[in-house]
């Protein structure tokens, strides 16, 4: 089924930047399996996300903290192999960019040996220059903002992210840097509504949203979430499709 050639123009960066302009919406589902990915781009899906959150509901694993660079590479290699128009973005995995150099090391093995054409990297203002880096090395770069699943410890739970002003307007700020630094694209996760779409104003890169809210320039759901079979508790903001 996935050898079937697709009529639809790849999807590029270029795409979701006109998009945006345009103010068209554009969807983002995570997919772990070539089987998946080509079933979401038979149903129109412009971005797949290879997420660490296959730690969670692929590995069974209670976060995404365990996942690995040879998972990730392994799951982005089966994606890639059911998609052929639509972007593929995979996740660094937890301490795999703790450094510069560490971080473009890795994001290239997620090109070379995964096929990746997007990384996404979770933090702040402290990645600006990994975040340059990669941009001067021909790696697109996703921001990923608001609550950082890879950093629940230090959260202390999985919790909404901005809700004060001061802490709103932190977030403001630092996709602002990234954007700066060379980010193609922004995620924001958990954070309330009116944040998401003073963000999605203010940015001039595309912003991505889980539970943030309708405003996003594109949604993002874990694919077992709306298909509601993680096992658990299904996040308030997931639907299920099924």
């Amino acid at each position: 089924m996935y050898q079937e050639l697709s009529t639809r123009k790849p999807i590029t960066l270029t795409t979701l930047a006109k998009m945006k302009r345009n103010r068209e919406k554009f969807t983002v589902l995570t997919a772990y399996d070539a089987s998946f990915a080509a079933l979401f781009e038979a149903a129109g899906v412009e971005v797949i996300l290879v997420g660490d959150s296959l730690g969670m509901v692929v590995q069974g694993q209670s976060t995404t903290v365990p996942v690995t660079m040879d998972d990730m590479i392994y799951h982005t290699r089966l994606v890639a192999r059911g998609c052929q128009t639509a972007l593929l973005m995979a996740d660094m995995p937890f301490a795999s960019y703790a450094t510069v150099e560490q971080g473009v090391r890795n994001a290239a093995r997620l090109m070379q040996e995964g096929g990746a054409q997007m990384v996404k990297l979770e933090g702040g203002g402290a990645l600006a220059e990994t975040v340059r880096q990669l941009s001067r090395n021909g790696i697109p770069v996703c921001a990923h903002l608001g609550l950082l699943p890879q950093s629940v410890h230090k959260l202390g739970g999985y919790k909404v992210q901005g809700r004060e002003e001061a802490a709103a307007q932190q977030i403001i700020d630092e996709a602002l840097v990234l954007q700066e630094a060379g980010a193609d694209v922004a995620l924001v996760e958990c954070i309330p509504a009116e944040l998401a779409a003073r963000l999605t104003e203010v940015l001039e890169i595309p912003l991505i949203g889980i539970g943030a809210g309708p405003q996003c320039d594109a949604q993002v759901l874990v694919c077992y979430d709306m298909l509601n079979i993680t096992r658990g508790r299904r996040p308030k903001f997931s639907k299920n499709f099924l």
